[in-house]
């Protein structure tokens, strides 16, 4: 595993937690949920960073405001996928 070190002043580091660990993971948070937004990680690929199942990585999501990366184009194939699924029943 890669490990990232970052220096940041007192004052700004208190705005991501009072305690070496809540600042780690809230800096964790802010990177994974910024890469998810710009596409660079996919919502598995968050809750593995982050150690969080689906359900708790879509609450994470909610709790922050980050809208789902699902395009009309997804919507799409997944309802060909369906459509294909229920035609072979």
């Amino acid at each position: 595993m890669a490990q990232v070190i970052v220096d940041l002043p007192e004052g700004i580091a208190d705005a991501f937690g009072n305690t070496a660990e809540l600042r780690r993971r809230t800096v964790l948070e802010d990177a994974a949920i910024e890469a998810y937004r710009e596409g660079r990680l996919s919502h598995r690929q968050v809750g593995g960073l982050l150690g969080l199942d689906y359900w708790q990585t879509e609450n994470l999501f909610r709790q922050r405001g980050v809208p789902m990366n699902y395009s009309v184009t997804d919507l799409e194939n997944d309802r060909l996928t369906l459509n294909d699924m229920l035609d072979r029943k």
